[in-house]
């Protein structure tokens, strides 16, 4: 779907895009200037691109720079790219905010294991004061992150984020590199770099819901974390077992077949309050021990997972965004072990027409980040609406 715009025509009766999307393949030669003629942005708007790890990525970042002059630009690699018609992979998926409805700020955050929380909240304050000067009359407020999703930092990151933004909503995405687990990138301003962040603070007179949302739930089946190493994200034993082989025993599954789609289709639940929190496991290392995308540590109960079906699922909570009116742009950030769970059971058809159906437009995410909390295997976004559409 190379060089795409607007809406996909669909059974949904959405308003125009309020984001600007295109799309074209990464190796394209001519890829940006594709993407460019579709959005057909201006001085002072905004692009995220989120950019396939095929790609010259360094090359890509600094390319845009002459591609969209007088244009902030921001983006990361992904694990996947959910365009105009859904799943994607080896694309360049864009999406533009003009200034005539969005008011927009980035923050940069460099070395995440380094950061001074008190200059980060200066910087934070700063924005969103002068974005209230440059737009007075909106009164909606957001922002999303973009994380490197092999930094190991995005508690940390959300933690020091969440004392500063106050009743503003976040959310965002851990950048990924596809399933290499390599290198990530974060893209701003002409550079591509890792261990790195971008924040963007948003100002608007739309209306706009943050959510997230999976289709699991838990079961009976619980374990306790015996041994961890949280700096690390590793367990090493689970109920004083090899922690690999315990999972394995558990689920009665050979320990030497443990696999992306294994950890896709029986992830691990925390509970956190009143609510279940997934923590999914990224692979097993060469010691047997386990290593998992978000915070784990030792005395933690882990509570296997069961999963609903996740097309039916994905179409009914879609559309409960659009009780009382559609909204007319859903950025999402989808964990890539749904695409994983939804490639190993062959509906991954099925869920990208879902998705293409509600317009969602994104990336597949190491990672994803709601308010304070960093989240695994969960559709996480904003959904936006015309500025006169009340919230469902």
């Amino acid at each position: 779907m190379a060089g795409t715009a607007g809406p996909l025509a669909g059974d949904l009766a959405r308003a125009a895009p309020v984001l600007a999307s295109a799309n074209a393949p990464c190796d394209a030669p001519d890829a940006l200037e594709r993407i460019a003629r579709g959005l057909a942005l201006e001085p002072g708007d905004l692009v995220a691109l989120f950019v396939s790890p095929v790609a010259e990525v360094a090359k890509i970042a600094a390319e845009a720079m002459r591609v969209f002059p007088g244009i902030t630009v921001i983006g990361c690699t992904t694990a996947g790219e959910i365009t105009g018609a859904g799943y994607a992979s080896r694309e360049i998926m864009a999406l533009g905010f003009r200034q005539s409805l969005f008011a927009c700020d980035t923050i940069l955050v460099r070395n995440l294991h380094e950061v001074d929380n008190h200059d980060l909240s200066y910087r934070v304050l700063r924005a969103r004061s002068d974005l209230e000067r440059r737009a007075p009359g909106w009164t909606t407020e957001f922002a999303f992150t973009l994380i490197d999703g092999l930094s190991l930092a995005e508690d940390m990151l959300m933690g020091a984020l969440a004392m500063t933004m106050g009743p503003v909503p976040i959310f965002g995405g851990s950048a990924g590199d596809d399933a290499a687990f390599t290198r990530a990138f974060i893209l701003h301003e002409g550079e591509a770099l890792t261990d790195a962040a971008v924040l963007t603070l948003v100002r608007t007179p739309c209306r706009v819901k943050i959510f997230t949302l999976d289709h699991l739930s838990p079961t009976d089946a619980q374990m306790v974390v015996t041994g961890a190493d949280p700096a690390r994200r590793l367990v090493t034993e689970i109920n004083a077992e090899p922690a690999g082989r315990e999972y394995a025993r558990i689920l009665r599954k050979d320990p030497e077949q443990l696999d992306s789609m294994t950890f896709a289709a029986h992830p691990l639940l925390v509970r956190i309050g009143d609510t279940h929190h997934v923590r999914s496991i990224q692979r097993v290392d060469e010691e047997g021990n386990l290593v998992f995308h978000s915070a784990i540590a030792e005395g933690v109960v882990l509570t296997l997972a069961q999963a609903e079906p996740i097309v039916a699922h994905l179409e009914r909570e879609l559309g409960r965004l659009s009780e009382g009116g559609a909204p007319a742009s859903i950025l999402g950030f989808d964990c890539m072990l749904r695409r994983i769970e939804a490639e190993q059971t062959q509906e991954v058809g099925a869920l990208s027409r879902v998705l293409a159906r509600h317009g969602v437009v994104g990336f597949n995410t190491y990672g994803e980040q709601f308010h304070a909390t960093h989240v695994n295997q969960t559709l996480t976004g904003a959904a936006i609406y015309p500025p006169d559409t009340e919230l469902p």
